[in-house]
């Protein structure tokens, strides 16, 4: 590859990114890969697979009388899983030759997120206890 080659978030950060916040967080990084080398339909296929196994990852940590946190890591590592161990190789088979984005943005906006909603969640059982 030579330096016009587009940086792309690796099949790591996909998978961790998946594990830790959900298949959608890992999704839109290899969304945006797909954007990043003009594969625009691929992208949007992903980025729809990505949020139908979240929506059933909510199910599944939701079926239980009580839920189980560990069900959202474990489906977190099915889906992503899938999206770094069939989808990266299927549209980047060269994956390796290409040279990777840092995770810190990424990184940033999903502790962002997520501290968002859980200062909704506390200010929704204050309100709720109030």
């Amino acid at each position: 590859m030579d330096d016009q080659t587009p940086k792309i978030y690796s099949k790591k950060a996909i998978l961790g990114f998946s594990i830790f916040m959900s298949t959608l967080f890992g999704g839109i990084l290899l969304y945006q890969n797909l954007i990043n080398v003009r594969k625009k339909k691929e992208a949007y296929i992903v980025l729809g697979i990505s949020i139908l196994l979240t929506i059933i990852s909510i199910i599944i940590v939701n079926i239980p009388e009580n839920p189980k946190s560990y069900l959202a890591y474990v489906c977190g590592f099915a889906g992503g899983s899938l999206l770094s161990n069939y989808f990266v190789p299927k549209y980047f088979p060269d994956e390796e030759q290409y040279p990777k984005k840092e995770i810190w943005n990424p990184l940033i906006i999903a502790v962002m997120i997520t501290a968002a909603f859980i200062a909704l969640m506390v200010y929704a059982a204050s309100v709720e206890n109030g």
